[in-house]
């Protein structure tokens, strides 16, 4: 039965509805890997709705199935990378002259996008991060402006055309 459910994913949390057609139940807490906009991620359920009509939205984001031991394990591996590449980060902004603060990075579990956190207002200089990896030949970055609120979004098509505003692929 088609159902939708509140997920809570991301470094700094975004919450957001996904279509869940799985048999079994997902009870709050449990954890998930779900494809998001910038491609599959580990959440959490906040929330199970039943029996409601999913919308174009939560068929794009969707739960895939509960997290097993091995994805847990990927995540912490990835987690321990992105750790590890955070002052590199760093000195690549500083180099490029970039008027952001990087907070926090992680790769999606799929190691097809880098997401970097940035304290900042989303403006050109999360843009030009984007561009200036892919150029370097850093692959897929998804630049997420974060504010005192949380995460910035901006309407579906903004920015470099990608729907996200400022993310960019080599």
């Amino acid at each position: 039965m088609a159902r939708t459910a509140l997920i809570r994913y991301g470094a700094v949390p975004d919450v957001e509805r996904f279509y869940v057609d799985l048999d079994e139940p997902l009870p709050r807490g449990t954890r998930v890997v779900v494809r998001t906009r910038r491609g599959t991620e580990i959440g959490t359920v906040l929330e199970m709705f039943g029996g409601e009509h999913p919308t174009e939205n939560d068929v794009n984001l969707c739960v895939l199935r509960p997290a097993s031991a091995e994805d847990e394990r990927e995540w912490s591996a990835l987690q321990r990378i992105c750790q590890s590449e955070f002052n590199e980060w760093i000195r690549r902004i500083d180099h490029w002259k970039l008027e952001l603060e990087l907070i926090d990075l992680v790769w999606t579990l799929d190691r097809r996008t880098r997401v970097l956190y940035v304290l900042n207002g989303r403006g050109p200089d999360c843009t030009r991060l984007a561009i200036q990896a892919a150029a370097a030949g850093l692959g897929t970055i998804d630049v997420q402006p974060v504010g005192s609120d949380g995460p910035i979004h901006t309407p579906a098509g903004g920015g470099c055309g990608s729907g996200c505003g400022c993310h960019a692929t080599n």
